[in-house]
C-alpha cells in the first residue's frame, strides 16, 4: 500500500490493538466478522467504491458502513469498519485488504492471548510444507473448479483435532478466499504477520537432520543480534543438503551447507 492506504492501516492496526488489549473483547469472533465483512466488500466492488470516495465525506461514509453492519456483527467490528471508511485510501481494493488484514491479526491476538502463538506460526510453516511436498493435495486446495464448500470440508478434516483452532480458521480462509494470493505466498504472509505480533522477524531454516534444542537457542541468538530483532525460526530438515544449514530471512539467504559449497566448487571446477 501507499501514500494514504499506508496510513489509514496503521491507524486502523492501532484502534484493532487498542480494543483487543480489553479482556473482555472475544478477539476469535472479532476475526470471523471481520472475516465475514472482507468477503462482502471483495463480492460487492459498487459498495467498496462508495465507502473509499474521496468525494464523499467521512461521516457520511461511516454512517452507511454502521446502516449496513448493525445487526449483521457485534459493536467492535462496526466501530472498527466505520472508522475506517472515514480515512482515505488510495485504491478501494487497499480497504478490503487492509480488513483483511484485520482478520487475521485479531485471530492471531487470540491464539497469543491464549498462550499458543508460537504453536500456530509452526502449524502454518508445517502445513505450508505439508502442501508443498504432496502436489494432488496442491491441486486440490487451488483447483479452481472446485467449491469453497469443499475446500473447507477437506481442511477441516485435514486439520480438525490436529491444529489449533485459530491455524484451522486462518488456513480455511487463505484456501476458500484466496484473492489473488497463491496458496505458499498467503501462507508465508500469514507467517510474518504472526511474528509481528511481538516484533520478531521470521527465519526459514533448512538443515540436513534436526537441530538440538542448544543449536537452536545458539542460532536464533546470532540471527537476532545480526538483524536487531528477535527471530523465529520456522525449521526445516532436508537430507538433500548434506551438511550445514541454509537460512532464509525475507528474501535474503544465508547458505552454509555442504550442498552449495560442492556446487560452487563444480561451477570453479567448470570455468
Amino acid at each position: 500500500m501507499n501514500g494514504a492506504s499506508r496510513e489509514a492501516l496503521a491507524a486502523a492496526r492501532e484502534r484493532l490493538d487498542a480494543l483487543t488489549d480489553n479482556t473482555s473483547v472475544d478477539a476469535g469472533r472479532l476475526a470471523e466478522e471481520l472475516a465475514a465483512v472482507t468477503a462482502l466488500l471483495d463480492r460487492e466492488v459498487s459498495l467498496r467504491r462508495v465507502l473509499t470516495d474521496p468525494a464523499q465525506a467521512g461521516e457520511a461514509k461511516a454512517d452507511l458502513a454502521v446502516r449496513l453492519l448493525s445487526g449483521q456483527v457485534g459493536g467492535e467490528t462496526v466501530d472498527l469498519v466505520s472508522g475506517m471508511v472515514r480515512s482515505r485510501w488510495s485504491q478501494s481494493r487497499d480497504l478490503v485488504d487492509a480488513v483483511e488484514e484485520l482478520a487475521d491479526t485479531a485471530d492471531l491476538t487470540a491464539a497469543q492471548k491464549a498462550g499458543v502463538l508460537d504453536d500456530v506460526e509452526d502449524e502454518l510453516f508445517r502445513f505450508g510444507r505439508i502442501a508443498t511436498s504432496s502436489p494432488e493435495l496442491r491441486v486440490a486446495l487451488t483447483d479452481r473448479a472446485a467449491t469453497a464448500t469443499a475446500k473447507g470440508e477437506l481442511l477441516r478434516r485435514l486439520l480438525g483435532g490436529r491444529a489449533n483452532a485459530a491455524t484451522e480458521r486462518l488456513i480455511v480462509r487463505l484456501v476458500t478466499q484466496p484473492r489473488g494470493r497463491s496458496l505458499e505466498g498467503g501462507l508465508e504472509s500469514l507467517s510474518k504477520l504472526a511474528a509481528s505480533r511481538r516484533d520478531r522477524m521470521v527465519a526459514v531454516v533448512t538443515s540436513a537432520v534436526p537441530l538440538t534444542d542448544r543449536q537452536k537457542e545458539r542460532l536464533g541468538a546470532v540471527l537476532a543480534k545480526m538483524y536487531g530483532r528477535k527471530m523465529h525460526l520456522n525449521l526445516d530438515v532436508d537430507p538433500a543438503v548434506l551438511g550445514g544449514i541454509s537460512v532464509r530471512i525475507g528474501d535474503e539467504v544465508v547458505n552454509g551447507t555442504i550442498a552449495s559449497r560442492l556446487d560452487e566448487a563444480t561451477r570453479r571446477l567448470a570455468g
